[in-house]
């Protein structure tokens, strides 16, 4: 399962959890605690808890909505896709004026790589609920990886409206401003956010690739050498990658050249250190343009 798929269906989950999903008719109160823990276990990873819980809110209220769309979405992460869609359909029959099914639906519809049906569902979600920030942060990044910046711009844009708290509005919209050229824009996308969030990894990267499209790289590796310390191999990984970038800007080939190496021992998918390398074997040292300093906009 990709990472934001695998994330989105956290989210899914966490909306239970926060109490952020509402049901149509009084529930009984166990029904609710099942739910409650059911869905807590779903998002521990503990299964087949969860999926005791789970059935047994639906015994104590077989029309319970949300715990037929966490039994649905507990299938989906035993990859149970027909499973999954047959608990999700049924929750949609019950109570088609929740966003939690339509939701569901569409993070099933993207794992089955059906974009179009993903995106349909993200939006009947929306419909339903346009304060439903998972459904609104998916629908985003769809946008977003299928090059459609301008709709991406819009959907984060109201994501940090209608759930200020969640750092991924942000970063899609400074992420989105900086695809359509308005850079100034992203920075103040990206103040915002630091403010409200402070020097979370992802917005020290942020920021960090702003500088080196600024021709900045000094900087830029000042400011991503400490996260290179970081015990969580993903964000020192891409902290080294950057720093290769910005070694390399500056000239200093065997200091880019070790950096990529040490981002690549811990993640050898590193597409940022890979194109460090690939440019050193190819170009040499200097970076002459935007693009080639801020290698994913490529």
């Amino acid at each position: 399962m990709s990472t934001p798929l695998r994330r989105a269906l956290t989210c899914a989950v966490a909306c239970v959890l926060l109490g952020g999903c509402t049901v149509a008719v009084p529930l009984p109160p166990k029904a609710l605690e099942m739910n409650r823990l059911g869905a807590a276990a779903l998002g521990a990873g503990d299964l087949p808890t969860a999926e005791a819980r789970l059935s047994l809110a639906i015994e104590y209220s077989p029309k319970f909505t949300e715990a037929w769309v966490n039994l649905g979405l507990l299938e989906l992460r035993r990859d149970n896709v027909a499973l999954a869609r047959k608990h999700l359909t049924h929750a949609r029959s019950l109570n088609p004026d929740l966003p939690t099914p339509h939701h569901a639906i569409g993070l099933l519809e993207e794992r089955m790589g059906r974009a179009k049906q993903a995106e349909a569902a993200y939006r009947a979600a929306l419909e339903v609920n346009p304060g439903f920030g998972p459904a609104r942060a998916n629908l985003g990044r769809m946008l977003f990886h299928e090059a459609r910046y301008d709709e991406s711009r819009e959907q984060f844009l109201r994501l940090t409206e209608v759930a200020p708290e969640v750092l991924e509005g942000w970063l899609g919209l400074a992420e989105s401003f900086l695809r359509l050229g308005r850079e100034g824009d992203s920075d103040l996308a990206t103040t915002r956010a630091r403010r409200r969030f402070g020097d979370r990894p992802e917005l020290v990267v942020l920021v960090a690739r702003q500088m080196l499209r600024r021709g900045a790289f000094g900087e830029a590796e000042a400011m991503m050498s400490p996260l290179t310390a970081q015990d969580d191999p993903r964000w020192s990984a891409t902290a080294w990658s950057w720093v290769a970038v910005a070694r390399l800007g500056q000239g200093h080939v065997d200091g880019a050249t070790l950096a990529a190496r040490e981002a690549l021992a811990e993640n050898p998918a590193d597409p940022v250190a890979a194109f460090v390398l690939q440019r050193i074997a190819a170009a040499g040292p200097l970076i002459a343009s935007v693009a080639a300093a801020d290698p994913s906009a490529q």
